[in-house]
């Protein structure tokens, strides 16, 4: 894994992502203090019209970790079937 500071990734973010892009893996630093890692995402795992609509930021790709089982202990939403079918209905109509 190499290492740059902030500044080298300002300068030269073409060439880092181009090296992520190859599967080079980023540890980006603040005055030598690690921060952030930059790393290739596997695009195998996602189809073009997930990666369109992640690049567009409207959705963000899972990790694959499996979600917690505080996620399973929380309340449902307190809404109607009719009023999701509503909506979905009227977002699906937008275009």
């Amino acid at each position: 894994m190499r290492s740059v500071n902030i500044a080298e990734l300002k300068n030269h973010l073409s060439a880092c992502l181009s090296e992520v892009r190859a599967g080079e893996e980023l540890l980006v630093r603040d005055r030598d203090v690690p921060i952030a890692r930059i790393v290739p995402l596997p695009v195998e795992d996602y189809d073009a019209e997930l990666l369109k609509l992640a690049a567009e930021g409207r959705i963000r790709l899972g990790s694959g970790a499996p979600l917690d089982k505080a996620f399973w202990d929380s309340p449902a939403p307190r809404i109607s079937m009719q009023t999701v079918r509503r909506l979905v209905d009227e977002d699906r109509n937008e275009d």
